[in-house]
């Protein structure tokens, strides 16, 4: 082998050398941060994420934001603000329910002869209210021709009594967490149950005495979600001070505010769902 051979080998040698020396170390950082993935690299902090689904929020991207947001709870648990960001979703959940905004759990209906809000909600499985606060209308009133957003999810509620916490759901997604007081000495049946009736401003048989709806001592509040066992059911209080104590006779009972949220939700049928 001559010498320009020699030269020639001994180059590419250091060339290889170097290019190997350059690789390497790149290499190994990404598997560090990315266990042998490049996307670790790329993964946004819970901080960065709650920055974006702030900004998403208030450029009215509400479908956007609810997804960041979901994010940083699934992944980020122990991040600092993570109360505060689970309030804020269940806030957006409701508006984005209440608001006429496009979803998959929503369909548009545009309204025939013969069609009224009673027969619209009894067909599409959900309330009036619902209805009348999703499309603004201020009455009963609707024309034929008129396009009307109409919910149709599935709406559901699951109760916690260790925890004194009540969960509306959509299927499995829970939408909003409220707190309630629940029976003392675990007198509120746990079961599966459905709403068999709705009362606003319900009065109040108390052991054969009628106590009506404008009566201090009438303690079902301003909504009544009764169950299809007898004597149980939903309701709001005259009490707020004991929301999330185990003192009722059994009912489930919740701020005069979040049992009326509720009581323009949930269609009758609605399953509930009570664990000890």
């Amino acid at each position: 082998m001559n010498k320009k051979n020699l030269v020639i080998i001994g180059g590419i040698i250091v060339i290889v050398v170097i290019l190997t020396w350059l690789v390497w170390p790149k290499k190994e950082a990404v598997h560090a941060v990315g266990s042998g993935s490049a996307e670790g690299v790329n993964k946004k902090t819970a901080q960065e994420l709650y920055a974006q689904a702030s900004l998403l929020r208030q450029n009215g991207e509400m479908l956007e934001a609810k997804k960041v947001y979901q994010e940083i709870l699934a992944e980020y648990a122990s991040f600092e603000k993570i109360e505060e960001v689970n309030n804020t979703l269940s806030d957006m959940n409701m508006k984005i329910i209440f608001s006429n905004t496009p979803v998959p759990q929503a369909v548009v209906h545009e309204v025939g002869s013969g069609d009224t809000l009673g027969k619209l909600a009894k067909k599409y499985n959900t309330t009036v209210d619902l209805i009348r606060r999703s499309n603004n209308l201020k009455g009963d009133t609707i024309h034929v021709g008129q396009k009307l957003r109409v919910w149709q999810g599935n709406f559901n509620v699951f109760v916690d009594k260790s925890q004194n916490v009540l969960m509306l759901k959509d299927g499995d997604e829970v939408l909003k967490v409220y707190r309630v007081s629940t029976g003392e000495n675990n007198s509120t049946p746990a079961g599966k149950f459905k709403i068999a009736s709705k009362l606003v401003d319900p009065v109040w048989f108390n052991r054969g005495v009628v106590v009506p709806p404008d009566s201090p001592q009438n303690v079902l509040g301003s909504r009544w979600l009764g169950f299809d066992m007898p004597g149980y059911g939903i309701h709001g209080t005259i009490e707020p001070e004991t929301i999330g104590q185990q003192v009722t006779a059994g009912c489930v009972r919740m701020n005069n505010r979040d049992v009326e949220e509720l009581y323009s939700l949930l269609p009758l049928g609605t399953e509930v769902v009570i664990v000890d």
